[in-house]
């Protein structure tokens, strides 16, 4: 299952059930099913708080994922979410910011599914997936629209 949640912001994600739908089809494409993701939407000064609280690092970021799998193959986990990031890397990227905030979805999932990007090879094996995440959203919203 996966939920959706806010802290400290006022956020309502579009479309929840084909998110929801594309999200677990994400994981099932990488070989993974879904037990419990919560995604986390707050803002800057919050995902901060944590990032300094839990991973010792003083800096802001868009996504932090905490992976809470126990049972090999099952995703879960807890992924937070700065919507406040989301609009600035939007802005910087000149892309909508749905788009960047479908990106940053996908990139939890993949992490969660064992993919990194600390390296320059993780993070471009990390962007290929991301962008086959996004055609694979972009399709089905065409399909949906009958366009």
């Amino acid at each position: 299952m996966i939920r959706f949640f806010t802290e400290d912001i006022q956020f309502n994600l579009p479309q929840k059930v084909p998110t929801r739908q594309w999200l677990t089809a994400l994981a099932k494409r990488e070989g993974f099913t879904v037990g419990e993701l919560n995604y986390i939407f707050c803002s800057d000064d919050y995902l901060l708080q944590v990032n300094r609280e839990y991973l010792d690092h003083d800096y802001y970021t868009d996504i932090i994922t905490f992976d809470n799998s126990e049972e090999e193959g099952r995703l879960e986990g807890d992924i937070f979410i700065s919507i406040d990031r989301i609009h600035d890397n939007a802005q910087q990227l000149k892309v909508v910011e749905e788009q960047e905030l479908r990106r940053v979805l996908a990139h939890g999932v993949l992490h969660l599914c064992g993919y990194g990007d600390k390296t320059e090879e993780e993070a471009r094996l990390m962007r290929q997936k991301e962008e086959e995440s996004l055609a694979t959203w972009n399709a089905r919203s065409l399909n949906a629209t009958g366009d």
